[in-house]
């Protein structure tokens, strides 16, 4: 583990489990070769942060920033940095580091990283000797091997949540190939489940939908679902 200098960043953030959220003072790590600095524009909500939040995990950190759905722009490169310039458009998701060089990391399933990965919040961080935070702040420095490029013709604020419930469902979805002539059965109608219809539709399947709402049972429709089942009937 190695430390370095830092600069002061406003953020949001819980300070306690029991505390409601409040403006803290964080520290952002200088730019190494490989990382990008991002202003961040957007950072969806997702369950996950309210659970860290309150630590319903027991693995909580104080103080702890959340947010891992995050769309921004890059102010800054390092000097090795190959595939940003400033001015991009750029997003993070759950990971933030890993060791890159175990056979997990150089298959591209960093998430199964045999040293541990680093997420971008409540993780240990080994370039500041601290934790990770996340999102809900001004800035975000990261080694740019995970960041990703945001196209500029999405409405950032709506695809915020690609970082973690779309990528979620979409991963399932090219896994098992669906397309033309296959069906998608969509349980719930959630955070997940409404963006799991779009992408299954736009994919060409057969979009089965089950909910226990009646009301859901439009929306479904609405999303592009073929079918919508009431479940609790």
């Amino acid at each position: 583990m190695t430390t370095q200098s830092t600069n002061t960043v406003k953020a949001y953030g819980a300070t306690s489990a029991k505390d409601p959220m409040t403006a803290l003072n964080i520290q952002r790590r200088e730019l190494n070769p490989e990382d990008i600095q991002m202003d961040i524009l957007y950072c969806g909500i997702c369950h996950s942060d309210l659970h860290q939040i309150k630590n319903d995990f027991g693995m909580s950190v104080y103080p702890l920033v959340p947010g891992h759905e995050i769309v921004g722009r890059v102010t800054a490169v390092g000097s090795n940095v190959k595939n940003f310039k400033v001015g991009d458009l750029s997003a993070i998701g759950c990971i933030v580091d890993s060791c890159k060089v175990c056979p997990h990391c150089e298959h591209g399933n960093e998430q199964f990283c045999q040293q541990g990965v680093t997420f971008s919040f409540n993780s240990p961080d080994k370039h500041t000797g601290g934790m990770t935070y996340g999102g809900f702040s001004k800035t975000y420095v990261c080694d740019e091997k995970y960041v990703v490029k945001m196209p500029t013709s999405l409405d950032l604020a709506a695809a915020a949540p690609l970082l973690c419930a779309g990528i979620t469902v979409y991963s399932p979805l090219k896994h098992w190939q669906a397309g033309p002539g296959k069906k998608v059965g969509i349980l719930g109608i959630g955070g997940l489940g409404h963006v799991a219809i779009k992408m299954a539709k736009a994919m060409g399947a057969h979009v089965v939908v089950f909910t226990t709402s009646q009301a859901k049972v439009e929306d479904a429709k609405r999303l592009g679902a073929d079918e919508a089942v009431l479940s609790s009937d």
